[in-house]
């Protein structure tokens, strides 16, 4: 009976206790801008980072796109697609913690989608999904352009000088004549 009973907690140990969630199930963005898409997943002291295999992918009508992906511990550049070369970036030290959080810089329209990111061990895996909408960039209004403030100052100036001129002017034709 014991036996069973050892056997049953082994087994539920192993199966179905691994968990991947997204801490966020939608996201909007704006194009040209970054965002944080972050996934949480089951660990124990047990679970060493270099057995974990990581395969996000993107998926909208018209195509499906790898994200990222990380075979035992080590990030697989070569099978990321090349709309999202150079513009996603992860952070290594979160990944222990049970933590995936991948940074989608230079944003655009087509990175709108569902973000699928599938974490496998050695012994189980799950997966978790979130959708990102990115909208088009508003124009912006163009500044207004404010008028030289040099342009008063020159009236101002010659305001006096004239008048200097003028007052001058008067002074000598009265004394001269």
């Amino acid at each position: 009976m014991i036996c069973r009973i050892l056997l049953l907690i082994s087994l539920n140990c192993v199966c179905g206790t691994f968990v991947v969630n997204v801490t966020q199930t939608s996201y909007q963005a704006e194009e040209n801008h970054n965002i944080t898409l972050e996934w949480t997943f089951t660990t124990t002291a047990d679970t060493p980072t270099d057995s974990l295999h990581i395969f996000c992918e993107m998926k909208s009508n018209q195509t499906v796109s790898v994200l990222f992906e990380i075979r035992g511990g080590v990030e697989i550049p070569e099978s990321q697609d090349q709309q999202f070369v150079g513009r996603v970036q992860w952070d290594k030290d979160v990944l222990r913690d049970g933590r995936l959080r991948l940074h989608v810089s230079r944003l655009r329209t087509e990175d709108s989608g569902r973000y699928l990111c599938d974490v496998e061990t050695h012994y189980d895996g799950g997966s978790g999904e979130c959708r990102l909408n990115v909208s088009a960039a508003r124009d912006q209004p163009e500044p207004e352009r404010s008028k030289p403030a040099s342009r008063g100052r020159i009236v101002l100036c010659c305001v006096p000088v004239l008048t200097a001129a003028v007052v001058v002017g008067l002074f000598v034709h009265k004394v001269c004549c």
